[in-house]
């Protein structure tokens, strides 16, 4: 019999040291940054692989929208490109008529100089007259002049020919600049995972239709949680930034759970104290928030109330 009263009595003096502890110097309660991910194209939600409390990596393809009619459009505009690039003259094919005839220009041209040479031998020895060296001159002046013509004429095309083509060119440049466009929309349709994280809510599901900027889902990385916590204006001192400090919650058997807690932010204006803390007469107080970062190992929860002890 002593030996149960024994045990009575140890029972709740520990049950009073947890109740009368000591006291936290500041409360506050979990939360997180969270992230809302939107659609970026406009259209039928095809796909949707994620589910509520899954952990996902950045940069994963979670899901995909409808992209046909930007598929077909881009088709449209490749075929347009190709319309007009037959259109293009093909300036190597028309210059080289020019170079034809001023090739066959060039071979008279030389014949005839061969042939003055001829002659101005013979005509030392009288066995040619100077009307045929006259004649040969003649001929040698007509083809270089038609060599000359020949000439102004493929610089004129060539000129013509590169103008038209830049026409077309400039006509094409647009509707690349349009391809570039539309791929960059094909790309939005599918749905990326921008950070990694935990999905805290689904708003659509797969066969819904969807518009640019339409909430998909909510997230945010658990991993790290923030204790937004309130201290009094005298406090301000036992406080800093990078500060190590211990964060407990709740535990199951009535105690208290302690974690490693550092200060990443202090505000710099003072509020009355929230609602959600303590007495009526202690949220009539001015204090300020504060952020705490504590690593999660699972059993933190958005939300969650939180004390904070310095150390």
């Amino acid at each position: 019999m002593k030996n149960i009263f024994l045990l009575f009595f140890l029972s709740i003096l520990v049950y009073a040291c947890q109740k009368n502890g000591p006291k936290a110097d500041a409360y506050g309660n979990f939360e997180a940054d969270e992230l809302i991910v939107s659609a970026e194209a406009n259209g039928r939600i095809l796909e949707l692989r994620l589910e509520e409390g899954a952990t996902l990596p950045a940069g994963q393809v979670v899901g995909r929208i409808d992209s046909t009619q930007l598929i077909l459009k881009k088709e449209q505009l490749q075929a347009g490109i190709r319309a007009i690039a037959a259109k293009s003259p093909a300036i190597g094919a028309q210059l080289a008529v020019f170079e034809k005839q001023l090739d066959a220009n060039r071979q008279q041209l030389t014949a005839l100089q061969r042939e003055k040479q001829r002659v101005e031998k013979l005509l030392k020895s009288d066995a040619a007259t100077p009307k045929q060296l006259d004649e040969l001159n003649d001929q040698i002046t007509l083809v270089q002049r038609q060599m000359d013509v020949v000439l102004q004429q493929r610089s004129a095309s060539d000129a013509s020919l590169n103008t038209q083509k830049g026409g077309l060119l400039a006509e094409i440049l647009p509707l690349q600049k349009q391809i570039a466009q539309i791929d960059d929309q094909i790309a939005h349709c599918s749905i990326v995972n921008p950070a990694p994280g935990t999905v805290l809510t689904r708003y659509v599901e797969a066969g819904e239709v969807t518009a640019f900027g339409r909430p998909l889902y909510k997230m945010a990385d658990l991993q790290k949680m923030l204790l937004r916590a309130y201290v009094a204006g005298d406090q301000l001192g036992n406080i800093r930034l990078g500060q190590e400090l211990k964060v407990a919650i709740d535990a199951p058997d009535g105690g208290m759970r302690e974690f490693p807690g550092k200060v990443l932010w202090i505000s710099s204006k003072a509020e009355f104290t929230p609602k959600i803390i303590q007495t009526k007469d202690e949220r009539v107080n001015l204090v300020y928030a504060v952020k705490i970062e504590v690593v999660n190992d699972g059993s933190l929860k958005i939300g969650m109330p939180g004390e904070v002890f310095f150390k």
